[in-house]
């Protein structure tokens, strides 16, 4: 008897303070469950659902909880553009505030196998990351695009395909403006433009002229001739390179005559 009662108080003891807990537990739960917003579920629905990560938020999920915490706006999804941030007002009860304007991604550089230079054989991975930290990587020119396609495999839309001129191809119709080719870039050669853009300086040196013009037949010299003969004063030169103001641009074209380097093309 002795020997049994050794043994059933402490398994008692422990089973009674496992039940006191666990009862505790419970009613724990049940005083302080965090209730979620059922509007974050619809915002959710709503979304893309493709997690790209364009919104600033980690996945969809999170910013659809910012959406309805008020941290984030119902047009910050530059995938699902007009037609989400639509559906996010409707949810929300405020008004729309989103153009149907869609920003695609654009290559800002010409220099592919035969107009520019290059510096060194690199036999490294096949990343332009990992390409970039070996003295700024194989181009000659710092700011030039390296053409080892990491803007490729990080679009997860199949926008973007290899060239045989050893620069990468934007295909504007897929592509959603999600910025990770952009964001994935090391040289930030990749620029996010409104699709209506007809004319754009594909240069993104801001070497001086003849620095320029010894890595590359087709980068902007920053001249000026551009600027000298745009009708509405869209174009500015700044830190050696000619920027458009597409706002104020009517894609006449006279740039693209004028441009001594062909720098400066209909995209």
């Amino acid at each position: 008897m002795d020997y049994f009662r050794d043994i059933a108080v402490p398994v008692l003891s422990v089973g009674g303070l496992g039940l006191i807990f666990g009862a505790i537990l419970a009613v724990a739960d049940k005083l302080f469950v965090v209730k979620q917003d059922s509007r974050v579920e619809e915002v959710l629905e709503a979304l893309p659902g493709v997690n790209c990560g364009a919104c600033g938020y980690p996945g969809c999920g999170a910013f659809a909880e910012a959406v309805v915490s008020g941290q984030a706006p119902v047009n910050g999804c530059p995938v699902g553009r007009k037609k989400v941030a639509d559906e996010l007002s409707r949810i929300m009860n405020v008004s729309g505030v989103a153009s149907d304007e869609r920003y695609v991604a654009k290559l800002a550089c010409r220099g592919n196998k035969e107009t520019a230079k290059v510096k060194m054989v690199y036999h490294g991975i096949k990343d332009c990351r990992a390409a970039n930290q070996i003295n700024g990587g194989p181009k000659a020119c710092v700011y030039g695009c390296m053409g080892l396609g990491t803007c490729i495999r990080v679009c997860p839309f199949d926008a973007i395909g290899m060239g045989n001129d050893g620069l990468p191809v934007f295909h504007s119709e897929l592509c959603t403006g999600c910025n990770r080719c952009r964001n994935a870039c090391p040289k930030q050669v990749i620029r996010m433009v409104p699709q209506s853009t007809n004319v754009e300086v594909m240069c993104n040196s801001l070497a001086k002229g003849a620095a320029v013009l010894k890595v590359c037949k087709v980068g902007c010299i920053a001249c000026g001739k551009c600027a000298k003969v745009c009708p509405t004063n869209a174009i500015e030169i700044g830190d050696n390179l000619a920027v458009i103001d597409q706002v104020e641009c009517i894609n006449c074209g006279k740039c693209i005559e004028a441009c001594p380097t062909n720098s400066i093309v209909r995209v």
